[in-house]
């Protein structure tokens, strides 16, 4: 009788990925969720397993820690834990070459890693040990036993499986939603998320203690926060917020992880140049959903950045309106961080849920550049003593604004505002392309609900309809004698002149003799303004209860340096020449870029693995030339990026190029394209959502 050996192992790699939901993973090992039965099949050869002679043994393998686990003819375990079993005999009649259907079993709170799997053979005559292959073994938000479990759905669906998203940017009044590919489904990209665990310095300190605590989404949280940024370690990406962008790639340009992700690991974990906060948002938000960890991308308008954490930012400005840099804090007019929802056991009851995640290197926690977990129940709830990070969050949004006038050296307080910072919360709805005003989980102020459509296909939000801020120095009168506020006719567009009123109240019954002075400065969304690129001013006299609107037009070729990624310092000073009281106004506001239409012939038809054809329409809004080059990408659309060099649009020409796709995967999916132009520093965008039906 000859010995019992192993022919052949197959993995059952499509039918187990399909009921993991894994199956769209581009891998050479199997991908399966922890807390899940799968199976094995093993081809038997040479003699007849017979389980009073033989034992299978299957020994898991992470790193050098390890676990035996014994092949059993029995049922599944009620409780999950590591286990192994087949339901029936291989070979009823006892003869060689029978096929044996294994499950096994992993517990709900095994550590997520690539785990190689060994097959031991014995019996009382010999032992021996054959390689049956790789397991990448993820969280498991369909396991109500994971930490990580989602209860419905469509939410797994949006934020574990969708493989794009929107990022939300500009100002409050007007939202812009920038396209972004996750590209958790593109090739190599599960390694590289792998792999940037093995690279954390958590496993390179003590490899043994960082696999036991993988099993733990808190602990795998705090590491990829801090390696999505290289201040401290061999991170994913170098943050760049000023300055030249020459040797790397200027932030706005990138519109999808998987390059950044596979440039890191192709150079040998070097810095990729450069990430601003959605960057570094986005990428954290693929190696969150690779790993099974739901995850979304939240944006917070108007953030501050509280350096002392007193929750009071100080902003100054001169008697003719210009914003001076004089304070350490700073409102961002937008920052991004993530959200990732899973169970605190750490922390008691009530704070289960979503969780702030923040991978742009802004302050240490436990010194480390990284922020969160948070979870949103403790910010909205104050709880500032709570790990981890929970006041530099609350802060964030909650911060009071003081604005002062500096004059002869001194600074007079003009105005405290709490309602600016935190002013609008938003992240992508569930399945839509809409935003979702999420502002109420933090702050606790007015229900839930999702904003209304954009205006148009890039999701642009509504005409802004800035409030009048009425501030003045305090002169001795027990209240202010006039207002003034800014207004805008419509929001400013990108290659137009700016239109604006200044509205001047005398709230007296006496002629008021005022001088104007109105200052407009170019910022970056998370830096102070620079120099004034425009001024007026002028002297008014305003009658008794008489309300005066100035009309003002900042022209076009003073502009035509700005772009969607700039934002304007707008602010006015009104003084009344005989009491020197003083009335300040401001407005930040971001400028409505053009877009790029994508049109999907028979998009209501559109199915998998048939070729199917897009034309991108884009029409010269600038009164001159451009030139530049356009890119189209899409996961799951297009193997790879087509690139179209444009080389002269005329102003008011239309631009239409068609491209064909095919799909290589099922349901909602995302073309977007982006005209990168050479002739002026701005980069205009476009997408489309697809839904992939099966082919007929």
């Amino acid at each position: 009788m000859g010995d019992l050996t192993l022919k052949y192992v197959n993995l059952e790699q499509k039918e187990n990925q399909r009921s993991h939901h894994t199956e769209d993973f581009v891998s050479d090992s199997l991908v399966v969720r922890r807390g899940q039965p799968f199976k094995l099949s093993l081809q038997l050869g040479d003699a007849a397993f017979r389980p009073g002679q033989h034992r299978l043994i299957f020994q898991i393998l992470l790193g050098r820690l390890y676990v035996q686990v014994p092949v059993t003819y029995s049922k599944p375990p009620s409780q999950p834990d590591w286990g192994a079993y087949y339901q029936q005999s291989p070979s009823a009649g006892g003869t060689a070459g029978g096929t044996m259907e294994v499950t096994l079993c992993t517990p709900a709170s095994a550590p997520v890693g690539l785990y190689k799997v060994r097959l031991h053979v014995l019996s009382h005559l010999y032992h021996r040990v054959y390689i049956v292959g790789e397991i990448s073994l993820l969280c498991n938000p369909w396991c109500q036993d994971d930490a990580v479990y989602l209860p419905l759905d469509s939410q797994k669906e949006e934020y574990v499986l969708n493989d794009f998203g929107l990022l939300y940017v500009g100002t409050p009044g007007n939202v812009a939603s920038r396209p972004w590919s996750f590209d958790q489904y593109e090739s190599e990209i599960l390694q590289v998320c792998m792999g940037l665990l093995e690279v954390s310095p958590q496993h390179q300190q003590d490899w043994k203690e960082d696999y036991l605590n993988r099993s733990d989404p808190v602990y795998i949280s705090r590491v990829v926060t801090a390696m999505i940024n290289s201040q401290d370690d061999l991170g994913v990406l170098m943050g760049k917020w000023s300055g030249s962008y020459d040797n790397g790639m200027h932030p706005t340009k990138w519109s999808g992880s998987g390059d950044i992700l596979r440039q890191w690991a192709k150079s040998n974990f070097r810095p990729v140049k450069y990430g601003q906060c959605w960057v570094f948002a986005a990428v954290m938000c693929t190696v969150m959903r690779v790993l099974g960890i739901p995850c979304r991308v939240v944006t917070n308008f108007n953030s501050a950045h509280d350096t002392n954490a007193n929750l009071v930012i100080e902003e100054y400005y001169t008697i003719m309106g210009e914003k001076l840099p004089a304070s350490k804090d700073s409102i961002w007019n937008f920052h991004v961080w993530v959200e990732s929802w899973m169970r605190r056991v750490d922390l008691g009851m009530g704070f289960d849920g979503w969780q702030v995640l923040d991978p742009t290197p802004q302050e240490r926690s436990d010194g480390i550049f990284r922020c969160g977990p948070a979870p949103v129940r403790a910010v909205r709830d104050k709880q500032l003593s709570m790990a981890y990070d929970v006041p530099f969050v609350f802060a964030e949004m909650n911060a009071e604004v003081h604005t002062f006038i500096v004059r002869n050296g001194e600074s007079f307080l003009v105005d405290t505002d709490s309602d600016r910072v935190g002013a609008l919360i938003c992240t992508k709805a569930i399945g839509s392309s809409t935003a979702k005003d999420i502002t109420a989980t933090y702050k606790a102020k007015e229900e839930e609900h999702e904003l209304e459509p954009f205006r148009t296909s890039r999701s642009r939000g509504p005409s802004p309809t800035p409030q009048a801020m009425p501030m003045s120095i305090n002169t001795g009168c027990s209240q202010c004698s006039f207002g003034v506020s800014l207004k805008f006719h419509h929001v400013p567009k990108v290659g137009d002149d700016i239109l604006f009123t200044v509205v001047v109240t005398n709230q007296t019954g006496e002629v008021r003799r005022l001088r104007e002075h109105v200052n407009a400065q170019v910022k970056e969304y998370s830096n102070s303004p620079a120099d004034t690129f425009w001024q007026d001013h002028r002297v008014m006299e305003v009658g008794p209860h008489q309300t005066l609107e100035i009309p003002h037009q900042i022209p076009e070729h003073l502009c035509a340096f700005l772009t969607e990624d700039n934002l304007v310092n707008l602010a006015v000073v009104i003084e009344d020449e005989s009491s020197q009281e003083r009335v300040l106004a401001y407005e930040e506001f971001n400028l409505i870029s053009p877009e790029i239409v994508i049109e999907v012939q028979n998009e209501e038809n559109v199915q998998l693995h048939k070729e199917h054809q897009a034309q991108l329409v884009f029409s010269n809004p600038f009164k001159m030339p451009i030139a530049g080059v356009l890119s189209v990408a899409g996961s799951s659309l297009l193997e790879s990026p087509v690139q179209i060099r444009i080389l002269a649009l005329q102003p008011g020409e239309t631009m239409k190029k068609s491209i064909s796709f095919t799909p290589k995967r099922m349901g909602l999916k995302m073309l977007h394209s982006s005209l990168t132009l050479s002739n002026m520093a701005m980069v205009i965008r476009g997408f489309k959502t697809i839904k992939v039906q099966a082919h007929q």
